[in-house]
């Protein structure tokens, strides 16, 4: 395939790096970004390009506009390639196999886009009732509610709105409707730990009924310690945590409940895998012979120090016993580690699929773990593939893929930058944010004059530039902090103005 990528000056040696095998073609325009395809079209026909030279056109990701205009007025086929020249390779290759690509949309924006169908393509067969109606009919499969889990099922959140009882019922709906949006599967009702709420859970109809009038449906599960709590809850609940040797007699139920190897009233934990292991299973027998007809058995995943003996556990249970359906506490281990959650979650969700651990069960309650169910959905989803790699979507939040410096060559004259007191102006602005937004108070003295919200730097400096005459360095300071803002909007972070948001850890590192 003849192809011709489209580029300007300064772009020029990168796309002939990464664009080996196709012609290229430099347009009079510095900046790729600031061509148009009214501005290719003229520039494509003074070469002299006719529709018999090429069989395809690759124009610059970033170029605003449609390429079908240089279809129309060239005769050949013409694309929107990547926005950065070090993704042509990924783009050509893609080709060469028969991918489609836009002639509106970036090819970048294509890939994720098509990663994500893929996603869903896989879950949807699984959705398909033929499909389930066979599925359940496996011993690794069944319902809990109306959802079904299991071997042949993708794997599934229980996100927990822990303390729900503190939250009341519009609080938990809210913080579960959170979680749903989120990737969660399951609403877990986490209760309050050595108190005794009875009341509220009879409230947990009213919950459901509460998320039923948001348009969610999901099976709703109860964690609690505390024997009474959890049998006033059975007639409500549809999944049952926290079962031990201690509470199985007395709450024998046809629901599904999580069996986990302790005795909390004689605070009994086997610490050794095999022990646990092997406590668990009889533990288990035991409950099948009081009644319980459906276990699912948790060997609880503890944080570090002890991440490794408890993985241990799970690996010498599932070798074992291995039509058991597992369920895993992915929050235990994001929790008690001043790391960022990103990473741990996406490992956790490999060692689930690993073991074939059907069930994860997290939470959000530190704001270092903010976050966790939809990085958790986005690592499970990552996991349907062969290999969590090029997948056209990923997990990369602070970091990069690929890197690469573009620098350019100097030609001018060369002054190092001096900074300058600022003069003092009679207007000035306090921003900050709040439920998605970004506010700014334009202040005179003491004086509110006019407070400006939105979520878009440029929209929120031309407001603020058609009702405040300000200096340039003025204005330069307050894109600073806007963008600031908007960055920490997007990462779900505090924001306090002329506070940096991230910690100099790496500071400038060179490789050696």
């Amino acid at each position: 395939m003849r192809i011709l990528l489209v580029t300007g000056r300064l772009a020029e040696p990168l796309v002939r790096k990464y664009g080996r095998g196709c012609d290229v073609f430099v347009s009079p325009v510095s900046v790729a970004a600031f061509l148009t395809p009214k501005l290719i079209v003229r520039y494509l026909k003074r070469a002299g390009i006719e529709s018999e030279d090429y069989d395809l056109i690759l124009i610059p990701g970033l170029v605003r506009g449609s390429a079908q205009l240089i279809e129309d007025e060239l005769g050949i086929p013409a694309f929107k390639g990547p926005r950065y020249a070090f993704d042509l390779p990924q783009v050509l290759q893609a080709l060469n196999e028969g991918f489609k690509l836009s002639r509106e949309a970036p090819a970048d924006d294509l890939f994720h886009k098509d990663a994500l169908k893929k996603v869903e393509d896989i879950k949807n067969k699984t959705r398909n009732r033929d499909y389930i109606e066979k599925a359940l009919k496996k011993p690794h499969n069944f319902l809990i509610g109306n959802l079904p889990v299991g071997f042949d099922f993708p794997h599934r959140i229980l996100a927990e709105v822990v303390d729900a009882p503190r939250m009341g019922v519009e609080g938990t709906v809210a913080r579960a409707e959170y979680y749903l949006k989120s990737g969660a599967d399951i609403i877990d009702i986490g209760m309050v730990s050595g108190e005794m709420n009875l009341d509220f859970v009879e409230l947990l109809p009213e919950i459901r009924d509460g998320l039923k009038e948001k348009g969610y449906n999901p099976p709703i599960s109860f964690d609690s310690l505390n024997p009474e709590e959890i049998e006033r809850a059975l007639d409500y609940g549809d999944l049952f945590l926290s079962i031990d040797e201690s509470n199985a007699e007395g709450l024998v139920t046809e629901k599904p409940v999580v069996l986990i190897p302790t005795n909390q009233k004689k605070g009994f934990f086997p610490k050794k895998p095999m022990e646990r292991v092997l406590f668990l299973e009889k533990l288990k027998e035991r409950a099948i012979d009081l009644g319980y007809r459906r276990i699912i058995p948790d060997l609880i995943l503890e944080h570090i120090p002890n991440l490794a003996r408890s993985i241990t556990a799970f690996q010498l249970y599932r070798e074992r016993n291995p039509e058991d359906v597992l369920l895993a506490g992915a929050g235990n281990v994001v929790e008690m580690i001043d790391a960022d959650s990103v990473g741990i979650n996406a490992v956790l969700a490999g060692f689930a699929r690993e073991l074939k651990i059907s069930l994860l069960l997290t939470t959000e309650v530190s704001p270092k773990c903010r976050g966790s169910v939809r990085e958790l959905r986005r690592a499970l989803d990552m996991m349907l593939f062969d290999m969590p790699k090029d997948l056209g979507f990923d997990l990369l939040i602070l970091k990069e893929k690929r890197s690469e410096n573009v620098e350019y060559e100097v030609n001018s004259p060369v002054v190092e930058a001096r900074k300058k007191e600022p003069l003092l102006e009679e207007i000035y602005f306090r921003i900050f944010t709040k439920n998605g937004k970004i506010w700014v108070i334009g202040h005179r003295g003491t004086e509110q004059v006019l407070t400006v919200k939105g979520e878009e730097p440029n929209a929120i400096i031309d407001t603020i530039l058609e009702h405040f005459k300000i200096s340039p360095r003025h204005a330069f300071y307050l894109g600073r902090e806007l963008e600031r803002a908007r960055t920490a909007l997007r990462l779900g972070r505090s924001y306090v103005q002329e506070v940096e948001l991230f910690k100099d850890f790496y500071g400038v590192l060179k490789e050696g």
